[in-house]
């Protein structure tokens, strides 16, 4: 299992290797142990730009997916691609949501990541359904894992 954070922007409360914990723990949780993901924490400027060139859509957004390639040579650890998390906007949503920031980047990192594993919430309301109800789950799997963590600290 090989996960990559990429941190481009700080933000206070949000700690790479946190994130790196979650991702492998998802990674684990879902059957892809052996899989690669990356993980980039951005700012508003860089998401917008991959936001316009990929999706065709201006300004930023929380959180994109992007699939990795299809094939696998053998003995190889499956890519599963890459989620974007920008930390600008995860801020401004954790503020209005009551949250804090890194419960937000926790939510993001498992949307996006539901995304890299084919959950689509605009194909249909049940598939948004279904996935919300992937999406709890996992958050919910992730607090209890990081309050048993912090116990034992």
């Amino acid at each position: 299992m090989s996960v990559e954070v990429l941190s481009r922007r700080r933000a206070r409360g949000v700690r790479v290797r946190e994130v790196r914990a979650a991702a492998r723990l998802l990674l684990e949780r879902t059957g892809h142990a052996r899989s690669e993901l990356s993980v980039a924490l951005v700012g508003d400027r860089e998401m917008e730009l991959l936001h316009r060139r990929y999706l065709g859509k201006e300004g930023p957004t929380d959180v994109l997916s992007f699939p990795g390639p299809g094939g696998i040579a053998p003995g190889e650890a499956p890519l599963l691609g890459d989620v974007v998390i920008s930390l600008d906007t995860a801020a401004r949503e954790a503020a209005e949501l009551g949250v804090p920031l890194a419960e937000r980047v926790r939510a993001l990192l498992v949307h996006g990541y539901l995304h890299l594993l084919g959950y689509d919430h605009e194909k249909s309301p049940s598939e948004a359904r279904r996935m919300k109800a992937r999406e709890e789950e996992l958050l919910s799997f992730l607090r209890r894992r990081t309050a048993k963590k912090s116990r034992k600290d």
